[in-house]
């Protein structure tokens, strides 16, 4: 099994985890999770990972379009943009705050930040570390988007976090409030 393989199942079993405990909150009354109803009505709903990326931020990211969709976690859609050293992945987590996925504890390192007054976040599931994967988490239309740097090879990106980050900054100001 080749490294960008490996690197891959563990970027998506990371990515799984995420999901699962996203998924895994109390319910209440009738099953319904709170979260629901406000992202119903976020910005979130109607926000298309796959075609939010201009050719500029492609071209600025190292990576090609068309993306190719990821329904690795059904809550989470997201659309994958591949390039010859790493892939970007954006996903979007409309039933999710970001408070709330920032908090459920699977991550293997978590650093807090602001972007123009927007709370983001650079992180790397527990498992993931030095694997050459990070994402940046945005607080996004009652929701939470998710930017996703992974390296072809363990160290083919010296800095995935830096990376993500980057991309984060660059894509905040057209993020729904």
């Amino acid at each position: 099994m080749s490294l960008y393989s490996r690197s891959l199942i563990v970027a998506t079993a990371g990515l799984a985890l995420v999901g699962l405990s996203a998924c895994s909150g109390g319910s209440t009354g009738g099953g319904e999770q709170p979260q629901t109803s406000a992202a119903q009505s976020s910005g979130l709903a109607d926000f298309d990972v796959c075609n939010f990326f201009t050719a500029g931020d492609l071209s600025a990211f190292g990576v090609q379009g068309p993306g190719e969709p990821d329904s690795t976690i059904d809550t989470e859609p997201g659309c994958n943009f591949r390039g010859d050293v790493k892939d970007v992945t954006l996903y979007k987590a409309p039933d999710t705050a970001f408070d709330a996925y920032t908090k459920q504890g699977n991550f293997g390192s978590l650093t807090p930040y602001e972007i123009d007054g927007r709370k983001a976040a650079n992180g790397v599931t527990k498992g993931s570390e030095g694997q050459g994967i990070c994402s940046a988490f945005l607080d996004a239309g009652g929701g939470t988007v998710i930017v996703t740097v992974t390296g072809l090879m363990r160290d083919s990106v010296a800095d995935p976090c830096g990376e993500a980050e980057k991309v984060a900054r660059q894509i905040e100001p057209r993020l729904p409030e």
